[in-house]
């Protein structure tokens, strides 16, 4: 500086611009220390309870009271009132982060102590209703003992899938189908109703409304014109499907515990020998580290096993978010992330690899976001729903191709899937595909109809009788996995959320499209480089739609997907067969895997492996598979 006053002892412009900045600095750092501060409480809270885990601190209560304390500060009017005064005088990075937390301050505001209330009322009804839905004692009567087999919903699901007995199959299906007379009657039409005050009370048409504007930064309206454009372009696909199906396989296979099974059950059980469970830890490794994507020196916590009381579906969380400190250190991300595999249960390895494939794809999006506020990486809004998953559904649609499983998929004894095998899937499956486009699209069409319902209409059987009438119009029949058994519409991160698994899943194959296919992408570099350089690195920063059309040169569109879908069998197997012939007979990756990460296995409140005490991710994975093979005996 130049001079630190004036003659006449007045500041100088310079000196204030100074003054300035470092006022503005300041109230961003204090706000990037509290928002980590409440994130890590709220976070470790929410993975302890729906980890039941046993050592340490984890209540619903707390639960509840850390997530309101994340809100409360989110929400504060202060901060949005800072952070939007302070931008017009900020420099360019100030400026840059100071928008992140307008956008993000803005979504939380509760505009008066009526919205205040409504918003904790929801928060400890919700709260309440998901500690009863993990402590549900979920299963089937076997109908040839009448002996209740214990069973996850995951695990329905895959008996449901490789049962051969149908009555065992109807049973499990039943199973799943008593989750919604359990959540209904315990408390989730209050809970609709609650939501759907709040988002009156903030200027909102509904909750649905509420949650997409926020997320994607485009109302309800908007996004299903999107929605209406798949719908109907999957129309004529779904129909054919059925008719076929019931052609080929009997009346009987359109039933909802049938479907599943007629498509894949011999498959199912013929894959799975191709899948070892114990090996899912190393194959993902191996698989990331061929694709170039590292971790940025994150810890990671995976807990793979399903047990009792915990959460029914795979997730992945960032308890401490990855950022760019103003000094221009580098704070690297802890992820937990999670499945239920079974490793005694037939298709539970190909399932679980999968799960593992996404949820891992979640945590080197959120490991490698790199923007000067923790703000930044984080799933909830502003951050777009289908932002977040389109990284981990990409990487997680490798587990079906050719290229990938001739790379990947061995035997214990070492020896690689046979393309008959695949074959044999690719058959009894491509032409049912849009089964899983229309089964997605179910779930917006019936959250949106749910909080379109008047008040008095949000009953125990009208609710139920929605669900049925979406299933039907969605997916031709009663679903094999029903709406209300869906855990994503008890939370509230997740309510309204499955909008973004469809744009999601247009963006994957619109970005598999980009890359030239699966035999472009496998164990190629430059493909985790550009995720992390085009969508990994900017964060919340950038609009959703606008990333994908950066990568790829187009506007987001299903286009790509529903040409997937037509594509002719015969033309799919041949495409597939050359892609299996390029990967089989090639090297397969057998050197050190460096992800630049530790990982933790863990399962509850053990630990199982810790790859950075072991000397190594490729010891961690030898520990993880002798304690595998210690549980199945």
């Amino acid at each position: 500086m130049a001079a630190m006053t004036n003659k006449d002892g007045t500041t100088t412009k310079k000196q204030k611009l100074d003054a300035t900045t470092q006022e503005i600095q300041t109230f961003i750092d204090k706000t990037n220390a509290e928002y980590e501060r409440v994130h890590v409480l709220f976070e470790e809270q929410f993975w302890g309870t729906k980890m039941a885990l046993k050592e340490g601190n984890y209540s619903t209560a707390l639960l509840s009271s850390t997530k309101e304390a994340m809100e409360s500060f989110l929400g504060d009017e202060e901060n949005l009132a800072k952070a939007q005064r302070y931008a017009a005088a900020a420099t360019a990075e100030q400026r840059t982060v100071l928008d992140c937390f307008a956008r993000t301050f803005a979504c939380y505001q509760m505009s008066s102590d009526a919205a205040r209330k409504l918003r904790s009322a929801a928060t400890a009804a919700e709260d309440a209703l998901s500690d009863k839905r993990n402590k549900l004692g979920l299963g089937f009567a076997d109908p040839k003992t009448g002996a209740f087999v214990e069973k996850s919903s995951v695990g329905l699901r895959t008996t449901m899938r490789t049962a051969d007995d149908e009555a065992t199959r109807r049973a499990a299906w039943e199973g799943l189908r008593s989750i919604g007379p359990f959540v209904l009657e315990g408390g989730f039409c209050d809970l609709v109703k609650q939501r759907n005050a709040l988002a009156k009370a903030l200027g909102f048409e509904d909750f649905y409304d509420y949650k997409v504007t926020n997320a994607e930064g485009f109302g309800k309206a908007a996004l299903f014109e999107k929605l209406d454009k798949l719908r109907a372009g999957s129309d004529g696909l779904l129909a054919a499907a059925r008719d076929k199906l019931r052609a080929a396989k009997g009346e009987g296979a359109a039933e909802p515990w049938n479907t599943s099974y007629a498509l894949a059950g011999e498959t199912e059980k013929a894959l799975d020998p191709y899948f070892p469970f114990e090996k899912s830890v190393e194959v993902w490794g191996r698989c990331f580290g061929a694709l170039g994507i590292s971790y940025k020196g994150a810890t990671m916590s995976l807990d793979l096993l399903d047990r009792k009381h915990k959460y029914s579906n795979g997730f992945c969380h960032w308890p401490q978010p990855a950022w760019r400190k103003p000094d221009g250190s580098w704070q690297p991300s802890v992820t937990n992330f999670t499945s239920l595999a079974d490793p005694k249960a037939v298709g539970s390895g190909k399932t679980a690899l999968t799960t593992l494939m996404h949820e891992a794809g979640h945590a080197a999006h959120f490991s490698n976001i790199d923007q000067p506020s923790p703000l930044f990486s984080q799933e909830r809004a502003p951050t777009s729903v289908a932002y977040a998953e389109n990284q981990s559904m990409f990487l997680d649609s490798l587990c079906g191709d050719a290229a990938w499983r001739a790379a990947y998929c061995r035997d214990r004894a070492g020896n690689p899937l046979p393309f008959s095998l695949h074959e044999a899937e690719l058959r009894a499956t491509h032409d049912y595909a849009v089964f899983g486009l229309r089964g997605m699209l179910a779930v917006p069409y019936f959250e949106k109809a749910l909080y379109e319902l008047a008040d008095a209409d949000v009953t125990p059987a009208k609710v139920a009788a929605l669900a049925d009438d979406v299933e039907r119009e969605l997916q031709g029949g009663l679903a094999s996995r029903p709406l209300l058994s869906v855990p994503h519409i008890l939370s509230d991160e997740a309510s309204c959320y499955y909008h973004g698994y469809v744009l999601a899943e247009m963006s994957v194959h619109q970005t598999r499209d980009h890359f030239g296919g699966a035999a472009k992408i496998v164990d190629n570099p430059a493909v985790g480089k550009a995720l992390a350089d085009v969508y990994w690195r900017p964060g919340n920063s950038v609009p959703f739609l606008d990333l994908v059309e950066k990568l790829t040169g187009k506007p987001l569109s299903g286009d790509p997907w529903l040409a997937a879908l037509a594509v002719p069998l015969e033309d799919h197997v041949a495409a597939e067969r050359a892609d299996y012939d390029a990967f089989v007979g090639g090297a397969k990756a057998n050197g050190p895997v460096d992800l630049d990460m530790k990982i933790l296995v863990v399962d509850g409140d053990e630990l199982v492996a810790d790859s950075e005490a072991l000397g190594s991710f490729e010891a961690a994975c030898a520990k993880f598979e002798a304690w595998v093979a210690s549980r199945a005996a």
